[in-house]
């Protein structure tokens, strides 16, 4: 059937159906207020008080929605709507008795017959509306054996909302037959019929008892440690099937279905802790504005577009060099948000003429820059590229971000630039640098945010390990001490929106990055997600410190230390002030390097302007 012609017959059935409930409940309320002998004098009254109920309440019910919901799905909200709406209907019928109360049709009845006449609709309409619902829980479609047997980690919000999801889907794979969850208050409790079964260490028994063949774990909110004992009781349990709801960082709206599933990830089990952000500030700071991402084709720069997206934007523009990186997040930005407005730019941040134009005719009021070349052992053999554009690219976009009157140009630092032992380190922290000075010479808000590693980003280490797991091994790894701090790339991208939104110009925030890992932990349980064995099917084996790297990332050095912010995940860097002099005779200096590829003198003039620089 035509859905337009299908959605015309569902609205005009509940119209009559609710039209004879109505009438039937203004029939009942006189019935139970006389004790079922109702005098005939009454009857001139049961028929004004009918039609006058049909004329408000059904109109009512139309403006409140309540004929345009999914019979099947329906939920508390169509309740709740239902409520609204019979009180508001009853409280205009009782205003228009009032001031009609000298009319025949009005006079003479108990007032309280209004009062139960409301209850019986709202009892019968909710009745009405629950009913397929129901029926569909009793008898459902689709035989439970052809389903796969599952227990839900987690009976909170996300554990009840896939669990909706589940019931309420025609085509879902699913037989949810427990919940497990750690609150002792919560066990033995039934949710939508579904029992808790158990705690997460109960895992492994439920599943040999109740014949279990897959675990959800929907705990979105909860710390990895728990994430990672639920994994690991469905590993003991020797279950193949294991899917989790990602984090609500990754979950904006909050509203969790079975589309949001996706397999265990390493960042699922890494010790990172839940971040809770200001989602309101991020949306004042985003909605309705013109904001322009720079290098929108890398890891940093494309999930920073999807998070802006989210808050919507006016327009929303993602330059980058690279067309093809810029392609696919232009599909896919147009695919989840069709009434986004877009622009997309091929550009190199180092072409003035270019970005000048883009900036002149787009007039952006936020800039995101995140273009820069990153991968350290390449920029240590590439310094004189790597200072081009991680330092005078930076300064063309901005340059034009001050002639353009840009309100805020956030900086998208690395935890590299602190003591950098690294050519991309010290690049970067040099970024920083020109971003002190120029905030102190316009109106534009001129942030940086450092963070660290990004896990999966393009060049991290986890798409070299999976590639190394997938050729068979060994997993390389420079040495056993190696530790790294790790964010998960949405979780980042929102963190840098909001020390945006907080900065007043001049900042760099810092991002608490948690505890650092392990590279060999790292790569420990990569495998083991791969369904592996260490060193019986994949081996790691220990390397040299290529060039460049550290054993140890360091996020601040003890000289500048931190000042808290409002957000417990958003530090501020006390910062020494900027010699501008000096900083300008060094950038001549390098620039000049720079055009020669002079690798020694670029070398040197970095440690004559960065003191903590050690190559």
């Amino acid at each position: 059937m035509v859905p337009e012609k299908k959605t015309l017959m569902k609205l005009v059935f509940f119209v009559l159906a609710d039209a004879i409930l109505i009438s039937l409940s203004v029939l009942l309320a006189f019935f139970v207020r006389f004790e079922g002998q109702i005098p005939e004098r009454y009857a001139l009254n049961i028929l004004g008080i009918i039609l006058l109920s049909l004329v408000i309440t059904i109109p009512v019910f139309y403006f409140l929605k309540l004929y345009h919901f999914s019979w099947a799905y329906v939920s508390t909200q169509e309740l709740i709507a239902l409520f609204k709406g019979t009180l508001l209907s009853f409280l205009l019928l009782t205003a228009v008795f009032f001031v009609l109360r000298d009319h025949p049709i009005f006079t003479g009845f108990p007032r309280a017959t209004l009062f139960i006449s409301y209850f019986f609709i709202f009892f019968l309409g909710g009745g009405i509306r629950f009913a397929k619902r129901i029926y569909l829980q009793i008898f459902p479609k689709r035989e439970k054996e052809e389903k796969e047997r599952i227990l839900i980690v987690g009976a909170g919000d996300a554990g009840e909302q896939i669990l909706r999801s589940i019931l309420s889907s025609k085509i879902s794979p699913y037989l949810p037959v427990g919940f497990i969850d750690d609150n002792p208050v919560k066990q033995g409790a039934l949710i939508h019929g579904v029992k808790v079964l158990g705690k997460i260490s109960d895992i492994p028994r439920l599943v040999q008892e109740k014949k279990i063949e897959g675990l959800i774990v929907a705990l979105p909110s909860a710390s990895s440690r728990t994430i990672r004992e639920a994994v690991e009781m469905g590993r003991t349990a020797k279950l193949k099937k294991i899917k989790i709801i990602p984090s609500l960082g990754e979950i904006i709206d909050g509203q969790v279905t079975v589309g949001n599933l996706r397999e265990v990830q390493i960042q699922d089990l890494l010790g990172r802790e839940p971040v809770f952000l200001d989602q309101k500030t991020i949306e004042n700071f985003i909605r309705d504005k013109r904001i322009l991402i720079t290098g929108a084709a890398g890891s940093i720069g494309s999930e920073l577009s999807r998070q802006v997206a989210k808050f919507k934007p006016s327009h929303l523009i993602i330059l980058d060099q690279d067309e093809t990186g810029i392609f696919n997040i232009c599909e896919e930005l147009k695919d989840k948000f069709p009434k986004l407005k877009l622009s997309l730019i091929i550009a190199d941040i180092l072409d003035e003429e270019k970005i000048e134009q883009v900036f002149s005719q787009i007039l952006p009021q936020i800039v995101f820059h995140a273009a820069a070349y990153k991968h350290v052992p390449l920029m240590e053999e590439n310094p004189d590229t790597a200072v081009k554009n991680n330092i005078f690219g930076t300064k063309v976009v901005a340059k034009a971000s001050i002639k353009n009157e840009v309100k805020n140009f956030i900086f998208i630092s690395t935890d590299k630039a602190v003591n950098p032992t690294s050519i991309m380190g010290a690049t970067k922290r040099l970024g920083e640098m020109i971003c002190q000075v120029l905030n102190q010479k316009n109106s534009t808000k001129f942030i940086s945010v450092r963070f660290g590693n990004v896990l999966d980003s393009r060049g991290s280490v986890i798409p070299i390990f999976r590639e190394q797991i997938k050729r068979g091994g060994p997993v390389e790894i420079t040495h056993p001490e190696m530790k790294r701090y790790f964010m998960i790339c949405p979780e980042a991208c929102l963190l840098v929106m909001q020390a945006g939104a907080m900065g007043q110009g001049g900042e760099v925030f810092v991002l608490d990055m948690g505890k650092p890992i392990k590279i060999v932990d790292l790569a420990r349980e990569m495998i083991r997600l791969s369904g592996l064995e260490l060193d019986k099917d994949i081996p790691i084996v220990f390397t040299e410190p290529r060039p460049g790297e550290k054993f140890f990332e360091e996020v601040l050095t003890a000289e500048e230390g931190t000042i808290a912010t409002q957000n417990q995940k958003i530090f501020m860097a006390k910062l020494s002030e900027v010699n501008e002099e000096k900083l300008n005779l060094g950038l001549e200096k390098l620039k000049e390097a720079a055009n020669t590829g002079d690798k020694e003198t670029i070398i040197k003039t970095l440690k004559e302007l960065i003191p903590s620089y050690q190559n």
